[in-house]
């Protein structure tokens, strides 16, 4: 038995596909798609939010600056208004790490929620729903890899090879299958 996929909830195997618990054999499994949700707001003004917190202490500093040149104040009280601008628009330095790693696992997550469905015993199951992007991917690659595997052995047989991807038909009334639409 060969294991495409691990983690706490699913399992993905050269034998049976395993969500929290629930096995589904794939000689039973007939189909595979997914499906993209709408984008999630919260997510995006999350990224938002990312951003002005990176842009708000140099656009403090920029504003210390101008209105230090607007005071047309001594230059000891100038140099010094435009030091404290210049010191606070350096902080974002070390915090711009930490908001860039936040935003980039934000976009690795990604903003709409995943589905993963199959067509088991002549029935459409969703086994799987989620926010992550990344994992999804992981999860549904090797489901992919799983069914190729389990089909292998069939095309020199002679018997029909199970339809995956984007050709492939979805339940009755819904179509086709998504398969890597974008």
């Amino acid at each position: 038995m060969i294991t495409y996929y691990d983690d706490r909830s699913v399992q993905v195997t050269s034998t049976a596909i395993r969500v929290d618990g629930r096995a589904f054999p794939l000689a039973e499994i007939g189909l595979v798609w997914h499906r993209r949700g709408d984008r999630s707001w919260r997510v995006l003004a999350g990224r938002g939010a990312i951003g002005a917190a990176l842009a708000g202490p140099l656009v403090a500093a920029a504003i210390g600056i101008a209105v230090a040149v607007w005071l047309h104040r001594s230059p000891t009280v100038t140099l010094a208004i435009v030091g404290a601008s210049v010191l606070v628009g350096l902080a974002v330095g070390p915090v711009a790490d930490f908001l860039f790693d936040r935003l980039d696992r934000s976009y690795d997550r990604g903003s709409r929620q995943r589905e993963l469905w199959v067509r088991w015993q002549g029935r459409p199951v969703l086994l799987l729903s989620t926010g992550d992007a990344l994992r999804f991917g992981q999860i549904y690659r090797a489901v992919q890899r799983a069914m190729e595997h389990s089909a292998a052995p069939r095309r020199h047989g002679g018997s029909p090879v199970r339809a995956t991807g984007p050709t492939a038909t979805g339940p009755a009334g819904q179509g086709p299958a998504t398969g890597r639409r974008r």
